[in-house]
């Protein structure tokens, strides 16, 4: 366990979610890596306990907090066992999540709220109870909320799962406007990397199972897809929450194998103005005859 050299968090205390396995476990492990005490979340005890047990091995301070996220009282429980084992809280990793994909016309009303209670709402109870705690400590912090690229260009047989993350986005630019005053950022990382969510995408399936059995990455991959390990993301996320990054908030980054990317903010395409109103047929018109140039398509851009 090794941190990046420069970047340190010596003294401030992180909570993971989802921090038992694969992106959220090296998140967990790269913040101690770096000195900061973690507070290792997830559903699953012998894998939370793995990632407790990992990081104090290597000389690092961790506990477990056993809880699926979503309900308030998670969200209470994590940023207590923070002030209590380790005296505050500097940094709100909110990383748990689901997957229950369907196509629209088969996905159940349960498919669609376990993802929504998890990613989203679950998000949102860990940032609330971080906020107010920082707002309290009155010494800022960091919010990281972990989007997706389904959240920025849509994903077929992911409508729960693409809308949570968008909604991720929105959410970490309105925090970031909310907490400026307190000197709270929150961002939103847009991880690609290899993992059991992964894995599930046809095309990569492969290259999972020979990233398990330690066969590496093709350069290809990292470049092309810029699919990496969980350790690459690891970076981001231990940037975001040094001071460092202290003038970042409001932003969507991604990052995955070799590549680092900056999202835009939606923004205005184009406006046409028809005194007194529209009609249909007005709008029929200039969409065909004008808009429709500009129109953007649903879906990730196409790989050169």
């Amino acid at each position: 366990m090794s941190a990046e050299r420069g970047i340190r968090l010596d003294g401030k205390v992180a909570v993971v979610t989802g921090a038992g396995r694969s992106l959220g476990r090296a998140y967990a492990i790269a913040l101690a890596a770096a000195g900061a005490a973690v507070v290792v979340n997830d559903v699953d005890a012998e894998s939370a306990n793995g990632t407790v047990a990992e990081i104090e091995s290597a000389g690092g301070r961790a506990v477990a907090v056993i809880a699926p996220v979503g309900p308030t009282e998670t969200a209470d429980r994590l940023v207590a066992a923070a002030i209590e084992n380790f005296g505050r809280i500097d940094v709100m990793v909110a990383n748990a999540g689901v997957l229950r994909d369907r196509v629209v016309w088969k996905m159940s009303d349960d498919d669609f709220d376990l993802v929504i209670e998890t990613h989203l709402r679950g998000s949102f109870t860990c940032a609330r109870a971080a906020a107010v705690a920082m707002r309290t400590q009155e010494q800022g912090g960091r919010i990281v909320l972990i989007g997706s690229p389904a959240g920025q260009f849509g994903s077929f047989g992911q409508t729960n799962y693409a809308t949570a993350k968008a909604g991720l986005v929105a959410m970490a630019r309105t925090l970031a406007l909310e907490l400026a005053r307190a000197h709270v950022t929150a961002n939103a990382v847009i991880p690609t990397a290899l993992s059991p969510m992964t894995a599930t995408i046809p095309a990569y399936t492969e290259v999972y199972e020979d990233y398990v059995a330690g066969k590496g990455i093709p350069e290809e991959y990292r470049r092309d897809h810029a699919l990496g390990s969980p350790e690459d993301v690891a970076a981001l996320i231990v940037w975001l929450a040094s001071d460092a990054s202290a003038d970042v908030t409001g932003q969507a980054i991604g990052i995955g194998g070799d590549r680092l990317t900056l999202y835009s903010h939606p923004a205005v395409l184009e406006t046409r103005d028809s005194a007194g109103g529209w009609t249909p047929d007005g709008i029929d018109a200039v969409w065909h005859d004008d808009l429709a140039a500009s129109a953007q398509h649903s879906g990730p851009p196409a790989k050169d």
